[in-house]
Order: C-alpha cells, then sequence, then structure tokens
C-alpha cells in the first residue's frame, strides 16, 4: 500500500524516484471536463529539485487568464487507492482496458505514437533488446520518451516498463552485476539477498524502469535443466528463504522510497521439475508433490507483496501454466490470495495451441485462466482485435477484464508513477556505483563452495602462481547468459573485474602470476597451477544438456598439461551447475565451484588467497555422474558431494551445519512447517535431522493429529493409532549421517493446530 498522505501534503512537491507531471494530469482534467484542453508547454510543469522536468512541449500554454482546473480523484494522491481504481476505470473505455492488458516489446511500437494511439499498458525490453550507446543515460532518455508519449492520451495513464533484471541490470553495459541465484543460494544468506535486491532495484530506478522479472523462484530438480542458474536451489526451503529479494527490490511497501520497482515472482509452477530438465517441457506430479515442491516459495513470495507473477511456459502433467484457471485463479489469486496482476511470459500465449500466430481462443483460454497482462510481444495491433472480439463475443466477459485492469492499475498507483512517471535522474550515476561493486563482491566471497583442498588452499600472497583456463580473464565467462543478451557471450562485454584481474591486484608482486589460456609454458616451478574452467555462456533451451555433463575438450587438454606439470592444481569451476568432474577430481589438489559470480571477479582471490575464509554450502547435490540426473536431496542416491556440503579453512568437510557440541549418539530432531493451508485442510512438511554423532539407518516421527486427517503422504510410511500419527522413513531417506537432513510432507483435512513432533532414531 502507499503511504498515505494529508491533502496538503499530496499537492506539495511528492518526494521520489520520478518527476512530477502535475500540469499534464490537470491538462487531462481539463479535457475531461469540458474546459480547455490545452496542454502545457515544458515550462508550465511543476519541477522538484533534482529531479527532471516532466514531458516536454505538448503544446501551447493555457489560455491566459482561466483558472486551474478541479483534480479528479484518480489524480489526487491524497485520494485512497482502490477509490482512485474504481474513479479511473469508470472513466475508461472498452480500449484503454484492453491496452492495458497488453504488453509490447519496445522495438516492436513502430511508430512509437502507436503507444498512445492503442492505449498500451506495459512495455518491455526483451533479453536482446538495447539501446545506443548503452549506457544508463540513454536507457533513461529511452523511458522518458516512451511515457510521455503515454501521458499524451486523454486519460494521461503511464505505462509500466519491464525488464529482465536478473542478476543485476544485465542489459545496461556497466552495471553491477551480482552472481547468479544458484551462487546467491550457496551464500545461505536471506539478509544479503536482499541487500542485492536493493541494489538492483537502485541500479533499475536510475534508468527509469519501474519493473522487474524477477526473482526466479523455481525449484530446480534436474541440473540438465539450462535454467538451473537461475535457481537459489534444489529444496523448496532454500528459495523460499531467498523470496527476501522481493523486499530488497520493492522495499518496505511498494513505492514508499523512490528507488522502489516492482517484482515479478516467477515461473508460476513447477518448471524446475519439468521430466529430463527438458525446458518448457512437462512436470510430471502429484498434486501433493506440486504443492510440497514447487509452491512455497511463491507462497512465501506472496506473504511479502510481491506485486507481479509471471507464469511458466511449462505444463503440469499435460496441461499449460497459462491454460491452468485452477493453478491461476483457484490456488494463486484465491487460496494464496495474490492480489497483483499475473503476466504471461514471452508469447507464451501464443503457443496454447502449438501453432504460430495468435488466436481468439488462445487469447480467450489464458485470459479466463487468469492471465491479467499478455507479453505480446511484436503483433500488438492483431492480438487488440482479437482480444476485442472475444470480449464483444463474450467469450470474455467484462468483469474479468475489469478485474484485470484493477490489478494492474493498482500496481502503478501504488508505484506513484501517476505523480511521478520520470526517472529520478539523481539515480542514474548509482548505476554501476563502487557502493554496489563491493556488495557484490562480498556476495561472490561468500558464495564460493570449496569441495575439495588437499592442503595447497589458501594461497600465498607471494607465491608463484600460474594461471589457467578459458574463464580466467573472460567477464563474459564468469557472468554468465543474461549479460549484455539474452544468451550472454564471452568476452569483455562490460565493465568489471575478472578473477585473473583480482589474483594480480591481491598478489604482493603481481610479476609473480603467469597467465596463459591453454597452460602452455607451465613448469616445476611454481608453487601452484589456478584452472579457471567451466561452461560458456547460456540461457534457457540452448542451455539444456541432454547428454554429457563435463568440461569440453579445451578444459580438459589445458588441466593435463598443469598436470604434467607435477604441481599442485587448483580448479576454480564457472558454471551455472554442477558438471560431471568425479573422473578428474583425483588429479586435483583443490576444487572450488564458483558458480557464475558476475562482474566482481576479485571475490574470487579473496577466498583462494585467504582473505575470506569459504562459506558457501552447496545448494544442490552433486552427482557422481550424468547417468545419476536427476539427484537430490533426500532421494537415497550416493551422491559426489551432497546437498548443503561446504568446507572452510582449517576444519574438515560435513554436511550441512555442524552438529552439537556433545550430541546423543542416536538423536534425531523433527520440525514440522505448515506450508500451505486452505479451507478445510492443510500440507506440511518435516524436516528430519540427525543430531547424533553416529549414522542413523531409520528414524520414526510421531506427532498428535488433534482431530485431523492424514490424506496423502510422501517420502515415508503413515500409521496412525489413537489419534497419534506416527511417520516411519522410507527404503531411500533413512540413513542419515551426523548432521545430514531429510524430509517427508503430507496433506490433511481439518486444523493443523500446533503439533510437537518427535524424533526417534535407530
Amino acid at each position: 500500500m502507499t503511504p498515505s498522505r494529508s491533502p496538503s501534503a499530496a499537492r506539495r512537491a511528492l518526494p521520489g524516484r520520478r518527476s512530477t507531471h502535475v500540469a499534464v494530469l490537470c491538462a487531462a482534467a481539463l479535457a475531461l471536463t469540458g474546459l480547455a484542453a490545452v496542454p502545457p508547454t515544458e515550462a508550465s510543469v511543476t519541477v522538484a529539485a533534482g529531479r527532471a522536468a516532466g514531458p516536454a512541449a505538448l503544446g501551447a500554454p493555457p489560455a491566459e487568464g482561466r483558472g486551474a482546473a478541479a483534480v479528479l480523484p484518480y489524480q489526487d494522491p491524497s485520494v485512497p487507492v482502490p477509490q482512485r481504481v474504481a474513479d479511473l476505470l469508470g472513466r475508461m473505455t472498452l480500449d484503454d482496458k484492453l491496452g492495458q492488458m497488453t504488453q509490447v516489446e519496445k522495438d516492436a511500437l513502430v511508430p512509437q505514437a502507436d503507444l498512445a494511439a492503442h492505449r498500451i499498458g506495459s512495455v518491455l525490453s526483451g533479453g536482446d533488446s538495447t539501446v545506443s550507446p548503452n549506457n544508463a543515460q540513454t536507457w533513461a532518455d529511452t523511458y522518458d520518451s516512451l511515457q510521455r508519449t503515454a501521458l499524451g492520451t486523454p486519460l494521461g495513464i503511464p505505462v509500466i516498463y519491464g525488464i529482465d533484471a536478473v542478476h543485476g541490470h544485465n542489459a545496461v553495459r556497466g552495471a553491477t552485476l551480482f552472481p547468479h541465484n544458484i551462487g546467491l543460494g550457496a551464500t545461505r544468506d536471506p539478509a544479503l539477498v536482499q541487500r542485492v535486491g536493493r541494489a538492483v532495484a537502485e541500479e533499475v530506478a536510475g534508468t527509469g524502469i519501474d519493473w522487474s522479472f524477477a526473482p526466479c523462484l523455481c525449484v530446480a530438480r534436474n541440473d540438465r535443466w539450462g535454467r538451473t542458474y537461475e535457481s537459489f536451489g534444489e529444496t523448496p526451503e532454500l528459495p523460499t528463504s531467498m523470496a527476501t529479494f522481493v523486499t530488497g527490490m520493492q522495499g518496505t511497501a511498494l513505492g514508499a522510497d523512490r528507488a522502489s520497482v516492482l517484482a515479478t515472482a516467477k515461473h508460476y509452477l513447477g518448471d524446475g521439475g519439468t521430466t529430463g530438465g527438458v525446458d518448457q517441457g512437462n512436470t510430471e506430479l502429484s498434486e501433493a508433490e506440486l504443492r510440497a515442491i514447487h509452491l512455497p516459495p511463491f507462497q512465501e513470495a506472496v506473504r511479502r507483496g510481491v506485486g507481479s507473477v509471471m507464469l511458466s511456459y511449462s505444463s503440469w502433467n499435460g496441461v499449460r501454466s497459462h491454460a491452468h484457471k485452477y493453478l491461476v485463479t483457484d490456488v494463486l489469486k484465491g487460496e494464496l490470495g495474490f492480489t497483483g496482476f499475473v503476466v504471461s511470459d514471452w508469447a507464451a500465449v501464443d503457443q496454447l495451441d502449438g501453432r504460430t500466430g495468435f488466436t481468439g481462443a488462445e487469447i480467450a483460454t489464458a485470459v479466463n485462466a487468469g492471465v491479467d497482462m499478455v507479453m505480446v510481444p511484436h503483433d500488438y495491433r492483431k492480438f487488440l482485435t482479437l482480444l476485442r472480439d472475444e470480449v464483444t463475443a463474450g467469450r470474455i466477459t467484462q468483469a474479468r477484464i475489469d478485474d484485470a485492469n484493477r490489478r494492474i492499475l493498482t500496481k502503478k498507483f501504488q508505484l506513484g508513477l501517476f505523480e511521478r512517471p520520470l526517472t529520478d535522474r539523481s539515480l542514474t550515476p548509482g548505476v554501476g556505483s563502487a557502493e554496489h561493486r563491493a556488495l557484490a563482491r562480498q556476495a561472490v566471497r561468500q558464495s564460493q563452495v570449496l569441495l575439495k583442498n588437499d592442503g595447497v588452499l589458501p594461497l600465498a600472497k607471494g607465491a608463484k602462481l600460474f594461471v589457467a583456463g578459458k574463464s580466467a580473464d573472460d567477464i563474459g565467462n564468469q557472468s554468465g547468459g543474461w549479460t549484455l543478451g539474452w544468451q550472454g557471450r564471452s568476452g569483455p562485454v562490460t565493465e568489471g573485474t575478472t578473477i585473473l584481474q583480482g589474483l594480480r591486484a591481491a598478489a604482493t608482486d603481481p610479476s609473480r602470476i603467469t597467465y596463459d589460456r591453454y597452460g602452455n609454458g607451465i613448469d616445476g616451478s611454481y608453487t601452484a597451477a589456478v584452472a579457471v574452467v567451466g561452461e560458456t555462456p547460456y540461457a534457457e533451451m540452448h542451455g539444456d544438456r541432454p547428454g554429457g555433463m563435463g568440461l569440453d575438450q579445451e578444459d580438459l587438454q589445458t588441466l593435463d598439461r598443469l598436470k604434467a606439470s607435477g604441481v599442485p592444481v587448483v580448479v576454480v569451476l564457472v558454471s551455472g551447475r554442477p558438471l560431471d568432474i568425479a573422473a578428474q577430481l583425483p588429479d586435483w589438489s583443490a576444487l572450488l565451484a564458483a558458480w557464475l559470480p558476475g562482474t566482481e571477479g576479485a571475490g574470487v582471490s579473496d577466498v583462494l588467497f585467504g582473505d575470506h575464509a569459504p562459506t558457501g554450502r552447496l545448494p544442490v547435490t552433486w552427482m557422481r555422474s550424468a547417468s545419476q540426473q536427476p539427484i537430490n536431496h533426500g532421494d537415497g542416491k550416493s551422491p559426489l558431494f551432497p546437498y548443503g556440503h561446504g568446507l572452510t579453512y582449517g576444519t574438515t568437510p560435513g554436511p550441512g551445519p555442524d552438529p552439537d557440541p556433545d550430541p546423543e549418539p542416536r538423536a534425531c530432531t523433527a520440525r514440522l512447517k505448515v506450508v500451505s493451508s486452505w479451507s478445510g485442510g492443510h500440507q506440511a512438511e518435516v524436516t528430519v535431522e540427525n543430531t547424533g554423532t553416529g549414522p542413523l539407518t531409520g528414524w520414526s516421527v510421531a506427532w498428535d493429529l488433534g482431530g485431523a486427517t492424514v490424506s496423502s503422504l510422501w517420502n515415508g510410511s503413515l500409521t496412525v493409532t489413537d489419534g497419534r500419527a506416527t511417520v516411519r522413513n522410507a527404503a531411500h531417506n533413512g540413513a542419515l549421517s551426523p548432521g545430514a537432513t531429510t524430509s517427508f510432507g503430507f496433506t490433511a483435512s481439518g486444523s493443523p493446530g500446533t503439533p510437537a513432533p518427535r524424533c526417534t532414531g535407530s
């Protein structure tokens, strides 16, 4: 909700991230009330200190001697948002409303005047959409130009501009790029992730843009999937805890500060669980499993007030998410109480019938399922014609159209777009700031997961080192996909610090660090060889790996040259997921998973040199071979490194947190968490942890049902006696080493109450 303001305060220059356009609103009011409809000149627009002028040269000045127009209710920021929305809806034509439901790629708006002519409500920049020259100033100029066009319509409804700022403002050259989500998940630090969200919002707002398609809250269950790095982790608990990014992006309340940017929880629902890890594939799960694994992060995002939810291209048991009224309207909007708006993914509505080109049936199916805004993104004229036809024919009701508009307009009002539509240029210099880069460097070092160390790490800063590998001096590789383009690319794509540059900057004598990409020239005189190898950039579809998941031939040949020298080899793996490296691991003295760290490669050298001990823990299970995929925590498969594994300097390895100092030999605990509830029922998850000093071969958990009835249970076997439930481990999750955890879940009728489960190990 927007902060309350008194009428007198509302009429003063409003603080915030955008310049005011009071004169434009007054001009619109004049037109609507039948008075002189002459728009103002630039000189007549109220300009607050430190903010850019409003729309320029919109026409001649008001006639001399004419009094100021009364402000209409929707134009008055002192009026509560629901009343402003209702007032505006009552003034809108059907074309106005259909335009609000339409999102168009900015480069497809030819001519730009179509933005106003068709009353388009939203513009976006797709993954490869850019400006020239590509810098924050040009992006802000582009935004303001589009916004001025939208404000020229009779009602003066501003557009909301969306972009994929998924690991920083990654379309803008010079912006700060943070580790991709898989690295942030490894930090296990929700407070840090919230700070990252805030920094990203500040940089996005500095270019005028008010809506980011982030965070991705998918739960990645198969590492073959090309979007694995967009996931914070493979268990529902980890992405759920990292939904703090939403609060960072939006602020304590949407529009409450000048850098508030609308966040998007995506992709709803189950895109990380498709069979075979196929992008845009089919998630084949029972409803109980879907709710247990994939729903909790979205539930937490809704609790945090996320403004929009983007649907997934994928299907659930053969039905596409964009056509799934039960999941979108009944569960998301009804059961979870989501009050924001639902946006489609890029051209996803056009995919519903499997053929290219919009049809009225596709549009009606999606809108009736609960889609409020359609990312068209190109053929907006045809889309609007078909959408109007469906409404006129009664296949989409006026009530559904009004509901979609109410949701969209509410967010525009809450963001303050009607009062502050243009870029707050005081934020523009903050894009790529030293403060944000320092935060990104901290995130990088906290994301590093030390998987193996024979004692070679940390390296001495005065050591003679040989650095090799295709990603050692390549900021494109270390940033990954969604970096200055959809799929990303290798090379010097933006400003920042490569891992090699970070090593040289921290070394006592940089001349003692030799670099050759391919490992040529190494001999036995070096203290150690640092090989920075792994994946080159990719994004969805192109990143799927249905075959092998190992290192490429260049990496393998580079590593062979380093091994032949006889010096210890430290491997820094730059990748968006675990790779199949079990066969090579015995040749390496140390292995550090660096994930996709972004522009601040010095965070990797911070850990290699021991300025900061590694603290990251695996957010995913590391396979022994690709044949194990999918492999996940608690599924009974034997991994190379378990979920939660992570070493530090001077300690022995261990999965997850250290056990208590003096635990019982065969002790365990159980923590029950209600993850979803609805009228007449609930769903819960129970985490079992071995808190003893020895391994468990089995466990059981018991609790009083309090009148509830368990209707389904997974990952265990259930017995009920005298109103008390007892769950024993399944065959695959009974063995727990000290400190290890597993979980089971269930759905039940009745109230969840306050059960106190007791765990017994064997």
